[in-house]
């Protein structure tokens, strides 16, 4: 247990970049563009968590509005309009 609270941030740092590093890799990799985008999502999802991690509240939460929510609506639509 002590190990946890001396390395937790630490050991969620690693997590989120390694979420971080498998969305970017199922972006370029996943051939149904939905799974992509889902990818991409979890990749800005992880890269907010990240900022938050680091005390950078004010960057992770427009990390969160500005590409979880506008660009992802407006690519999810771009992809629910070719289909």
């Amino acid at each position: 247990m002590e190990f946890l609270t001396a390395h937790g941030a630490d050991l969620l740092f690693y997590v989120f970049g390694i979420l971080a590093l498998a969305g970017a890799i199922g972006v370029v990799a996943m051939r149904n563009p939905m799974y992509g985008a889902i990818s991409l999502l979890l990749t800005f999802l992880a890269v907010a968590a990240l900022f938050l991690l680091r005390h950078a509240e004010f960057v992770g939460i427009v990390q969160i509005f500005v590409y979880g929510g506008g660009i992802m609506v407006l690519f999810l639509f771009v992809i629910m309009l070719v289909n």
